[in-house]
C-alpha cells in the first residue's frame, strides 16, 4: 500500500488508516473478530489506527491494545484522542492540563503500550487557553508518554490560532488535523485543507463514506436504513429531516455515477485525490466491510469523473452543516453581532 510523509514529521503512514471506532459496544461487540479484522488490516500494509477514549467509553482503546500484543505495536502508529466525556464529573472531559494529564494514564493503560504516537483534541474548546493544552502535551512529549500531538475538527481559524500560540511560546505544535471529509461533506476545502498545506500539517480525513451514507446501502429505493450510529446520531439520518433528504438525493446520483463508470460508491476513493489529504480513516465493522475500503484504495480516478461529482456536490458546500461536526465561532450569531 501506498505510503505518505505525515506532514513534516518525515514519518511514514499508508494512505488507508485504520478506525476502530466500531470496535466494541458502539459496533462490533465480538473482541476477538474485532482484533481479526485489525490483523488483516495490518496484513494489508495499513500501518496506523486511529481511535479514542471515548469510544465505546475505552472498550475500543482495550480492543486495540489485544491485537497489537505480541510484537505488532512497534510497527503500528497509534492515534487516539481526548476530550469527550468520560464520567459524570465535569472534570472528567476537556482540554485542561488536570483532565489531560489524567487520562493520558487511562489510555496508556487501555492501549497497553508505553506510549501513543499521535495525541489528539477531540474538539476544539472556547473556555480553555489553547496555551493551557498545548503546555500540557508538550510536557507528556518530553516525558515520552506521547510522541506527537494533533487536532480534530479544528476550524481554520483555531489550527492558525494553535500554530501560532506554540511558535510563540515555544511548545510543541499540533502535527496532524483529522477533519470530516467524503463526497457529502466537503466544506474543509474552502478553508481547512488550505490551511493544514499552508502550515505544513498532515490530514487524517475521517468517514470518508459519510458515516455509511456511500456504502451503496441508502438509496431513494430503500429508504431509511438502521444502525447503531443512525441511532446515536438521528440529526445525520433521520430521513424526515430535509438536509437529510438532500443528502439522500445526491447518493442517488453519486450511485448511478459509480455504476455508469462500473464501480461502487466506495470504491470511488474521493478523498485520497486532494493533495493534502495524508491518509483517510476507514472505519470498518466487519471483515467485509474492511474488504471492499481496501479494494478501494486501488481505484484510479480520472478528471472527467471528479468533475462529474463536483456538479452534483460542489467544492466546498456539505449538504447537511451537521455533517461538519462543528460550528465556525465565526459564524455564531454572538460573533455576527459583536
Amino acid at each position: 500500500m501506498e505510503h505518505r510523509i505525515l506532514g513534516r514529521t518525515g514519518v511514514s503512514v499508508s494512505k488507508l488508516c485504520l478506525g476502530a471506532m466500531m470496535f466494541g459496544a458502539w459496533g462490533n461487540p465480538d473482541h476477538d473478530e474485532s482484533i481479526r479484522i485489525i490483523h488483516t488490516a495490518l496484513d494489508a500494509g495499513i500501518n496506523c489506527v486511529d481511535t479514542a477514549d471515548v469510544y465505546a467509553q475505552g472498550e475500543s482503546e482495550e480492543i486495540v491494545g489485544k491485537a497489537l500484543a505480541g510484537g505488532r505495536r512497534d510497527d503500528v502508529i497509534v492515534a487516539t484522542k481526548f476530550h469527550m466525556p468520560m464520567g459524570e464529573d465535569p472534570n472528567q472531559q476537556g482540554s485542561s492540563r488536570r483532565w489531560i494529564i489524567r487520562e493520558v494514564e487511562n489510555s496508556l493503560r487501555r492501549l497497553n503500550t508505553d506510549w501513543i504516537d499521535l495525541y489528539q483534541v477531540h474538539r476544539p474548546r472556547t473556555d480553555t487557553d489553547i496555551e493551557e493544552t498545548l503546555g500540557a502535551l508538550s510536557d507528556l512529549v518530553h516525558q515520552g508518554k506521547v510522541r506527537y500531538i494533533g487536532s480534530s475538527t479544528f476550524p481554520a481559524s483555531q489550527i492558525v490560532e494553535a500554530q501560532w500560540v506554540a511558535r510563540d511560546r515555544h511548545l510543541q505544535r499540533f502535527v496532524t488535523e483529522q477533519p470530516p471529509y467524503s463526497m457529502l461533506v466537503r466544506q474543509v476545502e474552502a478553508d481547512v485543507l488550505p490551511t493544514c498545506a499552508r502550515h505544513g500539517v498532515g490530514v487524517l480525513s475521517y468517514s470518508p463514506l459519510a458515516g455509511g451514507w456511500l456504502s451503496g446501502r441508502w438509496r431513494q429505493d430503500t429508504g431509511q436504513q438502521s444502525s447503531s450510529r443512525a441511532n446515536r446520531l438521528p440529526e445525520r439520518f433521520d430521513l424526515t429531516q430535509p438536509g437529510n433528504q438532500r443528502k439522500l438525493d445526491a447518493v442517488e446520483q453519486l450511485a448511478q455515477l459509480a455504476e455508469q463508470t462500473g464501480v461502487t460508491l466506495i470504491e470511488i476513493a474521493f478523498v485520497l485525490r486532494h493533495p493534502a489529504i495524508t491518509s483517510a480513516i476507514i472505519g470498518p465493522r466487519t471483515m467485509e466491510q474492511l474488504e471492499s475500503q481496501l479494494a478501494a484504495a486501488e481505484i484510479q480516478l480520472d478528471e472527467d469523473l471528479l468533475g462529474r461529482i463536483d456538479e452534483i456536490v460542489p467544492p466546498g458546500i456539505t449538504i447537511n452543516p451537521v455533517d461538519n461536526s462543528f460550528q465556525n465561532p465565526a459564524l455564531e450569531p454572538a460573533a455576527r453581532r459583536r
